[in-house]
């Protein structure tokens, strides 16, 4: 087949996902798996190779991050059960000030919780988040509402373990603590000026809190509870004594049992990371230890961090509540090992039609070029499908079997698809409507905050980006 009949049918597989998934509603599992059978069969690969090529895409894709992403969303799910973002947030608060909360805010959920579950620690955040823009004046929302955005968003694609992250380095198979690294480095500086940007705009003139925040009417007279025999029933505070002696101790040390030291909540999470980045390190320094190969493997660091994690929760919280939770975070990723899955069969497809090859010869001009088409196909993705994650994968996908030939880090590539992912981020999107109910703001409002601020850290993220390719 021509080269021109794949490029062709190459571009309506990614059309028809798009408009199975937004016109008509399908899961983007099936449409993904549909757009790999057209792909697969309308460029003359057959029907064997076609099954082959998904089959072996997926496993291939589930082998290298499927049990990373379990083990990092499990971990999330246990640190939202014994209240870690809150205490986290409020530590924050006092340390920083008001004034540079919405950075310390951004970047620590950028760089620091991509373990828990996008939408659940958005639902976490954005009520400490709206407690906190009162404090920041006028346009305490839109800043707030603003830096949740960006670092959600930008988290989930640069930050290890970010499902996005880790799906982006599985496809590639960059090592996740390269990625790890190189994600830090793009991320920090996209935060801070993404949301610097995005708060000058905001801040003079293009704000209208009319216009942009919910009115809620809020009666400023205190409720007050009528006395009756049900306030017998209420729970004694610490200080207040407990009927049954000894029982007192007891209470208030379970209070404090419930109440572990922020440090040891996060501490095995912490550690975890920086086995992962250590394996990085010393790889990069060409430095060769047996036992250090072993614990900075990304699944045994993650494995560690894991147990860590059950036993803190086990301790201050009991067994049935870590169990709960790790119930609650296997219902979670499921979906997310899904569509990295198909996202590989996708890429598998791709490359088995020979579209990398072709590629190749129209962007080999230097490492800028296919960088910037790989960034534009994801934000075209995004602007269609909604979804971050298949946006980023499916661009990523198209350039990956071309990027040895073209001499490119296949890390750049992965961030380059995870910027252009980020771009416009609107009306199909859950988090977008997340954050207008949780933040108190009008349609109008969240395509300023969301819309445009994830948009401007998605060009933004560009420069470090391009920057990197000049050395890698």
């Amino acid at each position: 087949m021509s080269d021109t009949a794949i490029l062709i049918n190459t571009a309506v597989a990614i059309i028809a996902i798009a408009v199975l998934i937004v016109r008509f509603k399908l899961n983007p599992l099936i449409a993904l798996v549909i757009g790999c059978c057209y792909l697969g069969l309308a460029t003359g690969l057959g029907v064997g190779k076609t099954v082959d090529a998904i089959s072996s895409g997926f496993g291939d894709i589930m082998a290298e991050i499927g049990l990373l992403i379990a083990f990092g969303v499990l971990m999330g799910a246990i640190l939202r059960d014994l209240r870690a973002i809150e205490r986290l947030v409020d530590r924050l608060m006092h340390a920083v000030g008001p004034k540079r909360i919405p950075y310390a805010l951004a970047l620590t959920i950028s760089t620091f919780l991509q373990s828990i579950y996008l939408d659940v620690l958005l639902v976490i955040a954005a009520p400490l988040a709206k407690g906190i823009a009162p404090r920041l004046g006028k346009f305490g929302t839109a800043r707030m509402a603003t830096a949740l955005a960006i670092g959600l968003e930008c988290g989930i694609i640069f930050t290890v373990p970010g499902v996005g992250a880790l799906a982006l380095a599985g496809l590639l198979h960059v090592p996740l603590g390269t990625y790890l690294l190189y994600g830090l480095i793009v991320v920090i500086p996209t935060v801070v000026i993404a949301i610097f940007v995005s708060t000058f705009l905001l801040t003079r003139g293009w704000w209208k809190p009319a216009m942009d925040e919910q009115d809620v009417a809020v009666s400023e007279t205190p409720k007050t509870e009528p006395a009756d025999d049900d306030d017998d029933d209420r729970a004694p505070t610490a200080a207040e004594p407990v009927a049954g002696g000894g029982a007192t101790a007891t209470l208030v040390e379970t209070r404090q049992r419930a109440e572990p030291r922020l440090f040891v909540l996060l501490a095995p999470l912490v550690v975890a990371l920086l086995l992962v980045a250590t394996g990085a390190i010393a790889e990069m320094a060409h430095w060769s230890n047996p036992v250090v190969a072993l614990l900075s493997t990304p699944m045994v660091a993650l494995l560690i961090g894991l147990v860590g994690t059950c036993l803190v929760g086990r301790w201050y919280a009991g067994q049935p509540r870590v169990e709960k939770a790790l119930a609650a975070g296997l219902r979670q990723s499921g979906q997310i090992l899904l569509l990295s899955g198909v996202g590989g069969s996708l890429a598998a497809v791709i490359k088995a039609v020979g579209l990398g090859d072709i590629l190749g010869k129209y962007l080999s001009a230097g490492a800028w070029a296919p960088l910037l088409v790989v960034w534009a196909i994801a934000a075209v993705l995004h602007i269609a499908v909604g979804s971050v994650t298949i946006s980023a994968i499916t661009a990523a996908g198209l350039l990956a079997p071309v990027a040895p030939a073209l001499g490119i880090n296949p890390v750049l590539i992965a961030l380059a698809a995870g910027a252009g992912s980020l771009f416009l981020v609107h009306l199909t999107s859950n988090t977008f409507w997340l954050l207008q109910a949780l933040m108190g703001q009008t349609t109008r409002g969240t395509l300023k905050t969301c819309s445009v601020g994830v948009s401007i850290a998605s060009v933004t993220a560009l420069g470090p980006i391009l920057a990197l390719s000049l050395v890698l």
